[in-house]
């Protein structure tokens, strides 16, 4: 070996030695990681008693209940309030946005009521003309404080204790609460009609001024209304959805199922099939665009419509369909630029997703190993969610001090309500009133509710990724036994995706949570740089944000790194069975040997693999397209009625794609356990032919730079193998031959 190879192996690690009892993964394991095991064991006890602890303090009725001033519950059953299910603000013009209105933090008392008023009043109009036994005063008396009169109260006074409404306006419930029932005629605002009204202390004001205090609101109203209606396109497309999902899911298997015996053709097929389609989209927009010149309207900028619920006004703009065509056009370059420099390196990808197909074809059950991680990762979300909404509403009711008339210094303290017209306050402001504000508490558990949060985000981080983690490991281990079962399949496992699942949960669970706890802590520090950066967004500091933006860049870049090594390091887990530092230390040297190829052969596999993705999603969105905006003739009296075709035009695409990746990420996974498993370089076979550049006799000796010597075979067979009779080659002829070595007699038995 030459001085060259020897330094070269110095640097990246020792090739391996042939070994004739190897046989794949072994199956004489010892557990690996044991003490990272016992932690990983420990904190998911913890994490279960932190949700208990969690489900005896908290309490979910007061995140699905509005409560009033009194900090009682409205529409909660046993409870006074037990038929008032809607929450009545007594001045909604201090709400100053929507913001304000859902997080109960309006300057405003709150009562709880069985329904809205229904039209303008004010408390004045009340007492002085209808008198206090009449029909309207009982139908105002309802939205008062109860027994508010006992002793009987002037006017003034009732006005500045806030035991009545200075005024009700008509209203309609939404999220449980009141709000002004805005409504629009022939472009003027209105409420109940009006455009004017008399305010509780008789000065008049429009209907403007009411929009204007409570900012937003209508906003709010009209996602409502877009709300229902989403509601209801999804009521009549629920079926047509779910048929759209199952067609995904067919054309991902059977796509999946034609690579084992057309994958060369169908790959290419779907190279050209994507620049079709995407040249067919710029002919389309071009088409749009000049279709569109000379109408009126069409030139508006897009900036000056604002937002739109109906995407059909976009359309109607050609600014639209130019960066429509300007986005595909760019699109179509990248591709062909792509095709172009890495048309080789395509062939090589090619040969190893049709290895990939077969292994697939052996191991029908691993394309639906995904069905096992989602069900994993459902549950992770689902007990993290309900554990953050539980700690979220542990605390007691608090209390603070609401000033209504003039500046108060005790404003926004806590108070006691039991205690609180007794106090000194109430003297000091006149009209203060001690009313409900959130749920929290100053006991030493609450204190530690953000700690306990972060705990709680972190073990969640922990359990995705080693959710992930387990379902890479089984799929490498499976694949594996594939790779290194000399004939196929009769030397195979015979349940091979269950073998490799129990081996690494058995032996790994501690390998696998190691390295799921490194990715976690990087995920979670991220997360703590983007909620500083929303914090310091206001700030005037530069040095500070362009820290944080590079704190930000380098983290992600750290976390990327992580990923791809943990991914190699699990298959060789799955393969050698030892533990997590030697298993990314060895996956790391190896892919290391050749960095370059592997890159170039690792991307060019995904970019096949997402155009694979892109072909099956762009199909199924494009026939959902023309099928909900009823362009498809023969079936378009099937469509149903939607107010927004993109609602399931948009499910169908997001569901597909999650399908397909479903499929495809199996797919993936099985190419990068085969790039472990045999060579990812062009060099020669056989391990003796280091050889040097020999220049010729009448030429002076080369510099060193420029005759570099011809580095090793990587890969795990091509190191234990040199495909003699004695040494075979477990890779399929056509794949040695496309790798281009050179021809050897390999044996026929391949499988």
């Amino acid at each position: 070996m030459t001085r060259e190879v020897e330094d070269y192996y110095g640097k990246h690690g020792e090739p391996r030695k042939f070994d004739p009892t190897f046989k794949g993964p072994i199956h004489n394991r010892h557990c690996t990681d044991v003490l990272c095991c016992v932690l990983f064991i420990v904190v998911i006890l913890g994490y279960i008693a932190l949700g208990v602890i969690a489900w005896v303090h908290g309490d979910p009725k007061k995140v699905v209940y509005p409560t009033d001033s009194r900090g009682q519950f409205c529409g909660q059953k046993g409870s006074v309030n037990e038929n008032k299910t809607i929450l009545f603000y007594f001045n909604i013009l201090k709400c100053a946005s929507p913001v304000v209105l859902t997080s109960l933090q309006c300057p405003t008392k709150q009562l709880c009521v069985e329904k809205c008023p229904n039209r303008f009043a004010t408390y004045i109009d009340m007492k002085s003309f209808f008198g206090v036994n009449g029909t309207y005063w009982e139908y105002y008396r309802q939205f008062c404080q109860p027994g508010f009169n006992n002793p009987r109260k002037s006017a003034v006074q009732v006005m500045r204790d806030e035991d009545c409404p200075s005024m009700i306006i008509p209203s309609r419930p939404f999220l449980r609460r009141c709000f002004p029932d805005f409504t629009t005629k022939n472009g003027i605002l209105t409420v109940a009609n009006k455009t004017t009204f008399r305010d509780g202390h008789g000065k008049t004001r429009n209907v403007t001024d009411l929009r204007d205090a409570a900012k937003g609101i209508n906003y709010v109203l009209d996602a409502r209304e877009v709300g229902m209606k989403i509601f209801e396109d999804y009521t009549n497309s629920w079926y047509w959805i779910l048929i759209g999902l199952v067609i995904t899911m067919v054309v991902s298997l059977l796509f999946i199922l034609l690579l084992r015996f057309t994958a060369g053709i169908l790959f290419w097929f779907v190279i050209f099939a994507v620049i079709g389609v995407i040249g067919y989209g710029i002919w389309h927009c071009y088409w749009e665009y000049s279709s569109l010149k000379g109408k009126p309207g069409s030139d508006i900028p897009i900036y000056d419509i604002g937002f739109q619920t109906d995407l059909r006004v976009y359309l109607q703009l050609r600014q639209t369909w130019l960066a429509f065509m300007i986005l595909l056009c760019i699109l179509e370059l990248i591709i062909i630029l792509m095709l172009i420099f890495l048309r080789k390196r395509i062939c090589i990808a090619i040969a190893l997703l049709r290895e990939g197909s077969k292994a697939i074809g052996y191991i029908m059950s691993t394309l639906f190993y995904p069905i096992i991680t989602f069900l994993l990762l459902a549950i992770c979300i689902c007990y993290w969610a309900v554990t953050a909404i539980f700690l979220s509403t542990s605390g007691e009711a608090v209390y603070k001090v609401l000033a209504t008339q003039g500046q108060c210094k005790y404003a926004n303290t806590t108070c006691n309500p039991e205690i609180f017209n007794t106090s000194n306050i109430t003297k000091l402001c006149p009209g203060a009133q001690c009313a409900f504000a959130f749920y929290g508490g100053e006991t030493v558990y609450h204190k530690y509710i953000f700690i306990l949060q972060l705990c709680n985000l972190f073990v969640f981080l922990w359990l995705v990724n080693f959710a992930i983690a387990l379902g890479q490991c089984t799929l490498a281990g499976a694949f594996a036994s594939y790779y290194w079962a000399f004939k196929k399949p009769s030397d195979m496992p015979s349940f091979p995706l269950l073998a490799s699942f129990g081996r690494a949960l058995r032996y790994h669970t501690g390998s696998l949570a190691f390295g799921s706890l490194i990715l976690a802590l990087v995920q979670l520090v991220r997360i703590i740089l983007e909620y500083l950066d929303n914090k310091l967004k206001g700030a005037q500091n530069k040095f500070a944000k362009f820290l944080l933006c590079c704190l930000k860049c380098c983290f992600w870049c750290l976390e990327k790194f992580i990923k791809f090594l943990n991914r190699n390091a699990y298959i060789m887990i799955a393969i050698y069975g030892k533990n997590f530092c030697t298993s990314a230390k060895e996956a790391f040297f190896l892919l290391m040997r050749n960095v370059v190829r592997v890159a170039v052969l690792d991307k060019v596999t995904d970019f096949l693999l997402f155009l694979g993705k892109l072909l099956i999603v762009g199909g199924v969105g494009v026939l959902a397209f023309f099928f909900f905006t009823r362009r498809i003739t023969i079936i378009a009296e099937e469509a149903p009625s939607l107010n927004y075709y993109w609602v399931p035009l948009a499910t169908v695409i997001f569901g597909s794609y999650l399908i397909a990746h479903g499929f495809f990420s199996v797919y993936a996974m099985c190419v990068d356990t085969l790039f472990l498993c045999f060579s990812l370089s062009l060099s020669p076979p056989s391990h003796s032919s280091f050889t040097s550049c020999s220049p010729p006799i009448s030429t002076p000796p080369p510099l060193p730079s420029l005759c570099p010597p011809v580095l090793p075979p990587t890969g795990e067979d091509l190191e234990r193998n040199d495909g003699s009779a004695a040494k075979p080659y477990y890779m399929s002829p056509e794949l040695h031959r496309i790798l281009g070595r050179q021809e050897r007699s390999l044996p026929k038995a391949r499988g």
